[in-house]
């Protein structure tokens, strides 16, 4: 018993010097002591009593000088000295925290002193210089306007919304995708012109297959492969080379744009274009046709040598004082490695033989009816809204653009919130296109009932197909060989050289002479003919005027009339059977050497040699 009592009292003082050493750590020898002092415990501190000990410890460990008493048992005593040693580790570890804290604090500001000096040094060089502050109040105040707008923006687009993310959501352009697939997702990627009518989806079909070539190994595009494009109507450049956002240009020290310090130094620094931030990737250039010439031609430059030379009377490649950067840059020239996509609305003959030369050919088809319709619903279900059925077919009826269709469909959308309605009625879409203005463009010109002198041609323009209404009459002459013929001017030269040609395939087929007669022919609503596709139209209308055979209304025409009768090709005929179609005709002849593919058509082609099979064809009766 007495030998257990000296076991806890010996484990009892040993926890008490240990409590004493943290005391020691946390306040330090002489702060300890100068608190001792306070507590006027001094006395006691060196006994070696363990009473003693333990009341000096609590009193300056819970700062109380009226603690005067301890527990008389071991038990009580111990768990006053646990209580003791929690309360000292507990402050123990603020003071750490605490000390730490402060070593960061007085880290950051040291760095902030070290940062202030350094900027009131600058400031004293930049006045001694006597040079403005770059970031003077009234610029930091611009700053922080620009700044505020930033967070302001709408965040809202429409047609950010429902433009197509995957190429399966581009609609009617099946073959051109796959030609641009064929093209750019390859080892060794073309230079490419898509051609085709606006808001077809060119520029968004470029977009996504470079995103897929980016991710097949077999392309040379990487991940960070550039998509830079630009519209070339809005290209401005100078031909003195002082500014070329397309190419880059060369800021002499005497233009304006020159920095400070290089036209102080009579150093020209050079100014990268679109052509080097596209290197690696693609450059799209929109409405590429519209480019300037002489700029186009140093663009193909570019696309030969893959690179931009710089020159400049100013640059003087002994001087010291010249940047690393720039001597390059006029030694070197900067990078432009980059795939061309080119769009345009021209056909290919009216683009610049040179760029043609260089680039290959693709075309983008106008969109039908059906298309249309399946672009609107495509926009509904995105938008997630309620529609009445028969709105995607009447917006069809006023547009074949498929961007210009989601316009209609989001004026109805908010003429219908206006209105306070839960869906899309025709109401609002029938309101949205007359506060826009937009007549109906698919007339059905086709019909079903026969009509004497009346032959549906074909006309085409840009990339949009078009009916055209032939109308003849004939009446006999008053006197014999005295005949007039009539015709509108407007309908321009080559239909006149076809009236002529369709008169001696007339005779020769008839044996009628159109002396004999007074025929008046007519291009139904002033419509140009630049060529002379519409010779075999013309050439029926006034056979059938002249035998009052009626012609089938459900079928047009398109072909050259020669002199013998044979029907010539023409061009244009893809888009010429698009605008058959558009118009409700069931059957479109074309000339048999026209061979081009049209096995995806939505209506019959059928190929005709000369004037005697289109006669036994057209006519009716």
């Amino acid at each position: 018993m007495q030998k257990q009592n000296k076991d806890q009292k010996e484990q009892l003082k040993n926890k008490i010097t240990a409590l004493f050493d943290l005391l020691s750590e946390l306040y330090g020898t002489e702060r300890l002591l100068l608190k001792a002092g306070k507590l006027d415990i001094l006395d006691i501190l060196e006994s070696e009593e363990i009473e003693d000990q333990l009341i000096a410890l609590q009193k300056i460990v819970f700062d109380h000088p009226m603690l005067d008493k301890v527990p008389e048992e071991f038990s009580k005593r111990l768990e006053l000295v646990n209580e003791l040693e929690d309360n000292l580790v507990e402050n123990l570890s603020k003071k750490l925290v605490k000390e730490n804290l402060e070593k960061k604090i007085n880290k950051k500001l040291e760095l902030r002193h070290q940062e202030y000096i350094k900027e009131i040094k600058e400031e004293i060089i930049k006045e001694e210089s006597q040079e403005d502050t770059v970031d003077n109040p009234a610029n930091l105040k611009k700053y922080i306007e620009l700044e505020s707008l930033e967070e302001k923006g709408l965040n809202v687009s429409a047609t950010n919304l429902l433009r197509p993310q995957s190429l399966e959501e581009i609609v009617g352009q099946e073959r051109g995708i796959k030609a641009l697939l064929a093209k750019l997702v390859s080892p060794y990627p073309q230079h490419i012109i898509i051609h085709g009518p606006p808001g077809v989806g060119k520029t968004t079909a470029a977009r996504l297959v470079l995103n897929m070539a980016k991710k097949m190994k077999e392309t040379p595009f990487h991940t960070d492969s550039k998509f830079v494009e630009v519209d070339a109507t809005t290209l401005r450049w100078d031909p003195r080379e002082v500014t070329n956002p397309l190419l880059g240009s060369v800021h002499d020290p005497i233009y304006q744009g020159a920095k400070g310090k290089l036209a102080q130094e009579g150093i020209p620094e050079p100014k990268l274009g679109l052509v080097t931030k596209a290197h690696g990737g693609v450059l799209f250039i929109d409405e590429i046709g519209e480019l300037d010439p002489i700029l186009q031609n140093k663009l193909l430059k570019v696309l030969e040598d893959k690179r931009v030379n710089f020159d400049s009377s100013y640059y003087d490649p002994d001087d010291e004082n010249v940047p690393q950067y720039i001597r390059k840059l006029f030694k070197d020239g900067a990078p432009a490695d980059f795939i061309l996509i080119g769009a345009t609305t021209r056909s290919p003959q009216d683009l610049n033989p040179a760029l043609r030369s260089r680039t290959t050919s693709i075309f983008f088809e106008p969109l039908t009816k059906d298309d249309i319709i399946k672009i609107v619903n495509q926009a509904v279900s995105k938008l997630d809204i309620k529609v009445s059925d028969g709105v995607a077919e009447l917006i069809s009826q006023y547009t074949i653009q498929g961007r210009e269709a989601v316009n209609i469909l989001m004026d109805a959308y908010n003429l219908s919130l206006y209105y306070k309605k839960d869906k899309i009625s025709i109401e609002e879409v029938l309101e949205a296109v007359k506060l826009s203005r937009l007549v109906a463009i698919n007339k059905k010109e086709a019909s079903h009932e026969s009509q004497v002198g009346r032959v549906l041609g074909l006309g085409v323009s840009g990339f949009l197909g078009s009916v055209l209404e032939v109308e003849a009459i004939a009446f006999p002459a008053n006197k014999e060989g005295k005949g007039n013929l009539r015709f509108n001017q407007t309908a321009g030269s080559m239909t006149q050289d076809s009236i002529f040609n369709a008169a001696s395939v007339i005779r020769k087929v008839t044996g009628k002479d159109i002396k004999d007669y007074d025929i008046h022919i007519n291009i139904v609503g002033g419509g140009q003919v630049d060529g002379p596709s519409a010779g075999t139209a013309i050439s029926v209308a006034i056979i059938s005027a002249l035998q009052d055979i009626p012609v089938r209304q459900d079928m047009a025409i398109t072909g050259e009339i020669s002199l013998h009768g044979k029907v010539k090709p023409v061009g244009g005929v893809i888009e010429k059977t698009y605008g058959a179609y558009q118009s409700g005709v069931k059957e479109v002849l074309i000339p048999v050497d026209n061979k081009v593919s049209l096995n995806n058509m939505k209506i019959k082609v059928s190929q005709v040699t000369d004037i005697h099979e289109v006669l036994d064809k057209m006519l009716d009766g």
